[in-house]
């Protein structure tokens, strides 16, 4: 069963069984400005795990595109990956215990085809410290679904990740954790969590690839042991309590279940492979590796290589396709942190240059079908990359020399920022190419000169750019208004893949960014200020209208459709010349915006345009 035969019929499974199928939300968090990227398939669903009623039901099931960038020097093993595909369904008050871990057991076994043997799962061992009972109930229901399997499954009391070491599997197959290993919740461990906060035990499943046990993790394995014999496919989160002012646990009114299991984790299992990389969805780019490195995947000693250039040119082609350019701050300086580790790593198999964009299509062919937007934006994605590319390798080689200089000996904070600064180097280059030589980086003296560089580059601007309206008074909402005018205007002068890449509003003046690879001449800048000032100049009626999503794209609506929007979305139309999906608010006329005038045309990132304007 390949990666895309298993993401369809996880959700037919469940659909099957009275869910809804909901879509992927964006990797870039809305309405979230504490994490660059939705890590989990449960983040987006956070409201509605809370309390919130979901517009769709209470019975849910989807794959949620994910991306850890705190797993970027993770990879090169067999397993970690950045981006990653997390299968999930939920039950919001509706179905529990019960219905959950038989569901997910036949779903692994009967449908993918696991064999249960190799099956083994974790339960909660309970807190007594904080009055939180053994999950019995799950322990329970395990046995059952084995025994109906001819499985007898004996229940141990592992305790503790460092006791479990000692304990080892005792020929059983339900264990025990404590709650640093079986326990929910955003706070983490029950006496972190604050008064009011929902929490719960969860239930995870490990497949067993039959690996000899490494000492060198332990005494003895288990199914939390990092020595690779074991990997999680599943958890089953229980949301079934909430704590109290006085900090003791209470039942949850309405209880909720939470699982997420990893899509190629789950496809490892199912060819019996623990090397993620060996997948289907890894193939195309892997089997692309080899032929231009004239290396065999399985074969070269430069194994962490494959994986490095693999995950990365996949993580960063699916972040652009949620509108993320590499650039030099938050997100985009993630996606520029894995371009240029990648970059790095062809180079150490001998690949020649210009074979991001290659690998890129290989990336984009399969997954256009899973994620439209991937396909939507190849153009503009495989263009970035190859002039990121470029970018970077008019530096790498006078980097490189320089780095031969200095790494003879320690490397210093103000060596390390001289490599960033001067040669577009990350530090986790700086730090990998270190580790090779066998030398130190000093990290903190890096982090504080980086720290003065970002104060002085802010030159005393304490409001960051997080796109949207400052506020609703009359001229945000005039320049709102005028936003619109402008984005119809600029696909109309550079074409229709100059789509809006964020926006920021104030009552000063508007800031648009434009997907757009080149600097926009004087003669374009000035048309595209034509067409404004005369829509402006026509007095356009500005009407507000709800539709489907499908009724919004038909009518030709501008609008991030690769965002997760409700069944029904509001529709601004400026006269006939523009219209949009919005939540608003806007100007009744055009007429009342004044006269629109750009001030400024900048590079935001790679493949991004900033433009700056004023109303007068």
């Amino acid at each position: 069963m390949s990666t895309n035969e298993l993401r369809e019929a996880y959700q037919r499974f469940f659909e099957e069984r009275g869910h809804t199928r909901i879509p992927s939300a964006p990797l870039v968090p809305e309405n979230d400005p504490t994490t660059l990227f939705v890590g989990s398939g449960m983040q987006p669903l956070v409201p509605y795990l809370l309390g919130q009623a979901h517009p769709q039901g209470a019975k849910l099931v989807n794959s949620q595109k994910s991306f850890r960038a705190e797993d970027i020097e993770e990879v090169g093993d067999n397993r970690h990956t950045t981006f990653f595909e997390m299968l999930g369904n939920w039950s919001l008050g509706d179905y529990f215990k019960e219905e959950q871990l038989p569901w997910i057991f036949e779903f692994l076994t009967s449908v993918v085809g696991l064999n249960p043997k190799r099956l083994y799962v974790t339960v909660f061992a309970g807190d007594e410290a904080n009055g939180l009972p053994r999950d019995t109930v799950s322990a329970e229901l395990w046995q059952q679904i084995f025994s109906d399997k001819g499985i007898d499954a004996s229940i141990v009391d592992i305790g503790s990740i460092e006791q479990a070491g000692d304990a080892g599997m005792q020929n059983g197959r339900i264990f025990y954790y404590n709650a640093a290993k079986n326990w929910w919740s955003r706070a983490g461990l029950p006496e972190n969590m604050p008064a009011g906060e929902p929490g719960g035990p969860d239930s995870e499943i490990f497949y067993d690839f039959g690996t000899p046990h490494d000492p060198k993790f332990g005494k003895q394995c288990h199914p939390n042991c990092d020595c690779g014999r074991f990997m999680e496919i599943g958890n089953s989160v229980f949301m079934e309590y909430v704590k109290q002012a006085d900090g003791s646990f209470a039942p949850l009114p309405r209880k909720n279940v939470d699982f997420g299991g990893g899509l190629e984790r789950l496809a490892a299992a199912v060819q019996d492979n623990a090397d993620v990389f060996t997948i289907d969805a890894f193939a195309p780019i892997i089997r692309q590796l080899e032929e231009v490195s004239s290396a065999s995947y399985t074969a070269s000693p430069h194994q962490a290589s494959f994986r490095i250039v693999a995950d990365h040119v996949r993580g960063a082609v699916i972040m652009m396709a949620d509108g993320v350019s590499p650039s030099n701050t938050e997100r985009g300086y993630i996606v520029r942190r894995l371009l240029r580790r990648a970059i790095r790593h062809l180079d150490v198999l001998g690949i020649p240059a210009g074979s991001l964009p290659l690998l890129a299509r290989s990336i984009v062919e399969y997954y256009r079908t899973a994620y439209p937007e991937v396909g939507q934006r190849e153009g503009s994605i495989v263009e970035a990359l190859a002039h990121e590319e470029t970018k970077f390798r008019r530096t790498l080689s006078a980097g490189l020399r320089e780095f031969q200089k200095i790494a003879s000996r320690h490397i210093s904070g103000a060596d390390a920022f001289h490599l960033f600064a001067s040669y577009g180097f990350p530090l986790e280059m700086t730090v990998d190419l270190a580790k090779d030589k066998g030398v130190a980086v000093d990290t903190e003296a890096f982090e504080r000169a980086m720290a003065e560089h970002r104060a002085a580059s802010r030159g005393g601007q304490d409001k960051k750019f997080r796109g949207g309206l400052a506020d609703h008074s009359d001229m945000s909402i005039k320049y709102h208004t005028a936003t619109h005018l402008l984005h119809q205007a600029l696909q109309d002068i550079l074409g229709k893949q100059a789509i809006q890449k964020g926006s920021n509003i104030t009552p000063d003046r508007l800031r648009f960014d434009v997907a757009h690879t080149e600097k926009m001449t004087p003669e374009q800048l000035q048309k595209v200020t034509d067409i404004v000032n005369e829509k402006i100049a026509a007095n356009l009626p500005v009407r507000q209208e709800e539709m489907t999503v499908e009724e919004a794209k038909a009518a030709g609506a501008a609008g991030l459709f690769s965002e997760r929007y409700g069944e029904r979305v509001r529709v601004y139309r400026i006269g006939d010349y523009s219209i949009e999906i919005c939540g608003g608010p806007h100007v009744e006329r055009t007429g009342a915006l004044g006269r629109f005038s750009i001030q400024k045309e900048e590079s935001a990132g790679a493949g991004v345009r900033r433009i700056r304007a004023v109303l007068q």
